[in-house]
């Protein structure tokens, strides 16, 4: 009895030896390490590593819904209008040993009809005399790259905002007359300490924000009057200070126009080559309002231009154009340059002012009184 046991014991013993050894001889499989995705906080909320590399991401945007109603310049136009509008924000940062690499872009996809879509620039709520339903003001799609610049430092390159803005339209949808322009620059700023920074930019105004050639923010010109083409971009400057106070920025522009040659009251071609130069200044300040409720903050801001009345928010706008005192095709507009009736130049001149209030009632729930006047 004592051997049959022994001999099933064994038996049992060498079937778990084999069935162990060939175990051992089966090919492993372990699981492939997960790369978690990280939080980046030196950057502000909302960034995250990008798994395998050391550049932190944020990914953002909106979608906008806008209905607005108002007079018809006629009975061809709608009485209303509607604008759905999806925006899609990305924004990279590196660290590298010799300073943050940051690339950005705005990308905007909007459909718009009635009021918006005839617009002039597509950015407010306002149609040109004479736009007819079935005309400009038609249903539409339209896309932009609204921003797409990198920062290396203190090198700015590429579509930013305008270094000559403060008051950007930064509490309203619709466009104010105000310095707000999105285009092509090369910038480099200098930082102070205690908050001040100093920018000097080459900025070309062809490529504003809704521009045309011919009518472009910043080039548009007079009747009878043609223009060369320009030998620089133009050149912006600001001096900058931000605190827990506020901010404030004095800024100033310079751009040419080179005049090929004008047309005197008789029609006649007079060779009148020349250099002839804009400019602007602006200054504003935005102060923090903590003792109303929190997050409340009031902006005051004044520009005056010679010869650049873009700097204004009068270019590619309703309100812009080739002429100087006069109506055409049942649109008012304005030239940076005049010809008087020897056919001399003159540049025009304006000034703005603008002022803009922002309260929260609740901190979800506020509201923003805004007015400018030029």
């Amino acid at each position: 009895m004592k051997l049959v046991k022994s001999l099933l014991l064994g038996s049992a013993a060498g079937i778990a030896a084999v069935a162990g050894a060939q175990a051992a001889d089966l090919p492993s499989r372990k699981a492939a390490p997960v790369e978690y995705v990280r939080v980046c906080s030196a950057y502000g909320a909302g960034f995250f590593y990008i798994p395998g590399t050391d550049t932190c991401l944020r990914v953002g945007g909106r979608v906008r819904a806008e209905y607005t109603v108002g007079t018809r310049y006629g009975s061809s136009q709608d009485a209303y209008g509607t604008r759905a509008r999806g925006r899609l924000n990305v924004d990279a940062r590196t660290a590298t040993a010799y300073g943050t690499l940051r690339t950005f872009f705005r990308y905007e996809l909007t459909n718009s009809s009635g009021f918006y879509a005839g617009t002039i620039g597509g950015n407010q709520g306002i149609i040109a005399p004479g736009q007819a339903r079935n005309g400009a003001a038609g249903a539409g799609t339209a896309s932009n790259l609204d921003l797409a610049f990198v920062q290396f430092g203190p090198i700015t390159a590429g579509r930013a905002q305008s270094f000559f803005d403060f008051y950007a339209n930064d509490l309203t949808f619709s466009t104010f007359r105000t310095a707000d322009s999105r285009l092509n620059l090369l910038a480099y700023t200098a930082t102070f300490g205690s908050g001040f920074s100093a920018t000097v930019s080459l900025e070309d105004r062809n490529t504003g924000t809704g521009q045309r050639e011919n009518g472009a923010f910043g080039r548009f010109t007079g009747a009878g009057l043609a223009l060369a083409g320009q030998d620089f971009p133009d050149v912006v400057a600001s001096l900058r200070v931000d605190q827990g106070w506020g901010s404030a920025q004095l800024s100033g522009a310079l751009t040419q126009r080179k005049v090929l040659s004008t047309v005197d009251a008789l029609g006649n071609i007079v060779q009148n080559s020349a250099d002839e130069y804009g400019w602007a200044i602006q200054g504003g300040v935005k102060i923090n309002l903590p003792m109303l409720a929190a997050g409340d903050h009031l902006f005051l801001q004044a520009a005056y231009a010679d010869g650049a009345l873009g700097y204004l928010g009068w270019g590619g706008q309703y309100g812009s154009g080739r002429l100087t005192s006069s109506v055409a095709g049942n649109q008012l507009v304005i030239g940076d340059i005049g010809v008087t009736a020897l056919g001399n130049t003159k540049n025009s001149t304006g000034w703005s002012v603008v002022a803009a209030l922002r309260h929260f009632w609740t901190p979800t729930l506020r509201s923003e009184l805004v007015a400018s006047y030029s």
